[in-house]
């Protein structure tokens, strides 16, 4: 009876583990078009540095720079890391939940976005929102 209780937990421990590996490589698909690190209306070089296989924020960071990063199913902006929950369409947008922290909280923020035919990124605030921010790549 012990053997098959321990049979069971191993069970869903696995279950759930093959749940979540499924999930995070599901968002990794549907986030093929956000890697790499953006920016509005601003020069790259102003923002970003190299750092080793990556894109890093310049020190010291400017806080207010429309800037964010995605590698894999993180994005980080320079004031919050946040982990991409999900990616769901949203018409011709897409609907990313992220479960982001700062220095002072945690919180579940939701942002609209879709990639555009000229390999840009338009943010946009809600769904009434016609316009959106144009974001341009900086690196992959």
């Amino acid at each position: 009876m012990r053997n098959q209780g321990l049979a069971g937990a191993i069970g869903l421990s696995l279950g759930f583990a093959a749940f979540a590996v499924g999930s995070a490589a599901m968002a990794q698909g549907g986030l093929s078009a956000y890697q790499g690190a953006w920016l509005s209306g601003r020069d790259c070089a102003e923002i970003y540095a190299s750092a080793g296989k990556g894109t890093a924020f310049k020190k010291p960071v400017d806080i207010f720079a429309p800037a964010f990063i995605v590698s894999g199913s993180r994005l980080r902006t320079p004031q919050a890391s946040c982990r991409i929950k999900s990616v769901k369409p949203s018409g011709d947008r897409q609907l990313l939940v992220l479960d982001c922290a700062n220095a002072v909280s945690g919180s579940e923020v939701q942002v609209l976005m879709a990639p555009q035919p000229d390999g840009s990124l338009k943010r946009y605030f809600n769904a009434q929102d016609t316009t959106g921010t144009q974001y341009q790549r900086c690196s992959r």
